[in-house]
């Protein structure tokens, strides 16, 4: 089985427990307005052009026979300053397995393991599950999540994890359509499952000003969470700067005086990243 990852990660420290590896696979089902990986939404592989270092100098849109070019319509091998790439790479499950096991005993020894994020891993539930299987017992196995996905999905992927990071942004289902395009319902179903099935698991929400940090918003999610843990993410400014590289427009605006530290005395057992 194949599947279509962005970019590996190692070493991350924000992924899960300890030190990790974290694979980006390629899809998400949400258009998230704030959105700060534009790279990993389309499930297909897509022209990446660091435009900001771009000499203009037209050698990419020259012709040529390079045979892995020709679906782009721009050589990937010419720029001089190796601007031009693609973004998205098959892997079957073995082989990427086998290179996330290569690690596998300095992970272990710094507490770590392997997440398993995007996009949104659920859109590729076979790749994910016969990835998983076969990390079973040799590394820590964690997904970071929407929660978008059927039941059936979900907890088909969760029950091959050793812990579950999944998102809660927005619990009213007006606004949640509003801001990332997709109904609610799933997410909120998914969670309560989550909750009571056993599995480890935190929550994260990431602090959109105005629009996710708000008094009313965080409420619902502590009213819905109860005492599980969560993890307050704070909003990432710098979140238009891949846009132009993978042929979006970033639209997204907020106010920088919106920006404020959330009352943390709402939930239960919650942290802010630092």
């Amino acid at each position: 089985m194949d599947g279509i990852i962005f970019d590996i990660k190692e070493f991350a420290v924000h992924d899960g427990d300890g030190v990790r590896t974290t694979v980006f696979m390629k899809g998400c089902p949400l258009r998230c307005a704030w959105c700060h990986n534009p790279e990993g939404l389309s499930p297909s592989p897509e022209l990446y052009i660091k435009h900001s270092r771009c000499l203009k100098c037209g050698l990419c849109l020259r012709g040529c026979n390079h045979p892995d070019c020709k679906p782009y319509s721009r050589c990937l091998h010419v720029c001089p300053s190796d601007l031009v790439s693609v973004v998205g790479k098959s892997y079957s499950a073995s082989a990427l397995a086998r290179i996330l096991l290569e690690k596998a005993d300095a992970l272990n020894a710094l507490g770590g393991g392997v997440t398993i994020s995007g996009g949104e891993p659920l859109m590729q539930p076979q790749f994910v599950r016969e990835l998983l299987s076969m990390l079973k017992g040799k590394l820590n196995r964690c997904i970071e999540t929407s929660g978008y996905a059927t039941n059936s999905v979900f907890r088909s992927v969760a029950k091959e994890c050793d812990k579950i990071i999944m998102d809660i942004k927005i619990v009213d289902k007006n606004m949640h359509k509003m801001y990332t395009q997709v109904d609610n319902t799933r997410i909120i179903e998914n969670l309560k499952w989550l909750k009571s099935s056993g599995i480890p698991h935190i929550f994260r929400t990431p602090l959109i000003p105005g629009i996710t940090d708000t008094p009313e918003n965080l409420s619902a999610i502590s009213e819905l969470i109860g005492n599980d843990e969560i993890e307050l993410l704070p909003y990432n400014t710098l979140a238009a700067a891949k846009y132009e590289s993978v042929g979006r427009s970033f639209t997204f605006e907020y106010d920088p005086s919106a920006l404020k530290a959330p009352d943390l005395t709402i939930f239960k057992n919650a942290t802010i990243r630092k």
